[in-house]
């Protein structure tokens, strides 16, 4: 298969909206590459979430996981900082990029190379995100940037995941105009996706602080791998987050996606907590995170942590990216992996990707009559008034209005 930079260089993207419809295209070559991340990281604003030898001080705790023996002096490289964004806690040296390749060390200053430079940006379904009980059928003005902390195997938007910034040739956007060009679709939402959206963080909070006044909610789409600090702030300003539980198992994490569970489970619990409504997605991959007590360990520890209330969608894989030698997901599969979670007592477990499935629908707890039928990623009927279920007025857990 071709390799990322040749990809990129023979394909143009399209994407939607910032008033009327707009292309977005770029091409790649190394030199014009290497001269957009110069431009880059001479103009780009100096990030947040991250700490250096000068600004820790004398508290080792602030870089280090283990504080050093004492006699012990670390080595710290001149101008090595630390990024404190996500839980890969990067330590990237003068003139490297972190392992997102949206954050550059630029002479012991950490700068984003992603802030104000959406690559990919369209009107969706908030259903296609999943969100399933967050405002049904209403649009989202959605976007991405390049760049990930993970390399998942399996992703599904590689070409922006793991490519990094200067790969595109894209104009700068205040966030005004993101919150302007929402307004201009009708959008009520915007929504943080394509990528992960933890490596645009300090964009998304500036875009989220700026829609709020003109009444347009913001929602996260997220593999939940960011750290404590920068999620509290997400949650001050975001209506609704979507995390991506990628598989119950920490080797699964490490071996498929380069990354660990431990900080996405905590992630999970701390917007739980903030009361910040919480959705869950599952993708089911063959022979990798669809055994039995896989699943059935993640229906437990949700239904443990969460209650039964969080919906969580198992959701069917198609080869793409590394993993073009898997078959799809069985529908089978996601139906008993649906089956073990609402075995378990939660409430709200959906089969996705899979158009037409009585899975994608929403059914009431207590009469188990549909309240919401889907086509695709679109309502084709709501009998949810005023948060209840018009059949037997049983409470349907969400945000309806």
């Amino acid at each position: 298969m071709p390799s990322r930079r040749d990809f990129l260089g023979q394909t143009a993207w399209a994407g939607a909206t910032l008033g009327a419809a707009r292309l977005f295209a770029w091409t790649t070559g190394s030199a014009s590459a290497a001269s957009r991340l110069d431009a880059l990281a001479r103009t780009a604003p100096t990030a947040r979430f991250w700490t250096s030898l000068s600004k820790a001080g004398a508290n080792c705790a602030a870089c280090h996981v283990a504080t050093p023996r004492a006699g012990v002096q670390p080595n710290h490289p001149a101008g090595l900082v630390q990024c404190l964004l996500c839980a890969q806690h990067c330590a990237i040296p003068a003139g490297e990029s972190g392992r997102c390749r949206g954050r550059i060390n630029v002479a012991g200053e950490l700068k984003s190379l992603v802030y104000g430079r959406p690559v990919s940006v369209h009107v969706d379904p908030i259903e296609k995100k999943p969100f399933y009980h967050f405002l049904p059928g209403v649009t989202a003005f959605s976007f991405g940037t390049a760049g990930c902390p993970l390399s998942c195997q399996f992703c599904q938007n590689w070409e922006l995941s793991q490519s990094a910034p200067e790969d595109h040739d894209v104009e700068f956007l205040a966030p005004a105009r993101i919150v302007d060009s929402a307004a201009a679709q009708s959008a009520p939402v915007i929504a943080f996706t394509y990528n992960e959206a933890t490596v645009f963080a300090e964009y998304l909070l500036d875009v989220a602080r700026a829609a709020r006044p003109r009444g347009v909610r913001s929602v996260l789409v997220s593999c939940g791998f960011m750290s404590e600090a920068p999620l509290a702030e997400m949650c001050d300003v975001l209506a609704a987050i979507k995390i991506d539980l990628k598989g119950f198992s920490d080797d699964f994490y490490h071996r498929v996606s380069g990354a660990a569970l431990a900080p996405v489970l905590r992630s999970i619990k701390q917007i739980h907590k903030r009361g910040v409504h919480l959705e869950i997605v599952n993708l089911v991959v063959p022979t990798l995170n669809d055994s039995e007590p896989l699943l059935s360990g993640l229906a437990d520890w949700l239904m443990s942590e969460l209650g039964p209330e969080v919906p969580i969608h198992f959701t069917r894989f198609h080869p793409d990216y590394k993993l073009l030698n898997l078959p799809p997901t069985p529908v089978a599969t996601l139906e008993r992996a649906r089956d073990i979670a609402m075995g378990k007592g939660i409430q709200y477990a959906y089969v996705g990707n899979v158009p037409g499935h009585p899975g994608n629908d929403t059914y009431c707890p207590q009469c188990r009559q549909v309240v919401i039928r889907r086509a695709g990623f679109f309502v084709a009927e709501n009998k949810i008034a005023n948060g209840r279920c018009r059949n037997c007025q049983h409470k349907i857990a969400g945000v309806w209005s």
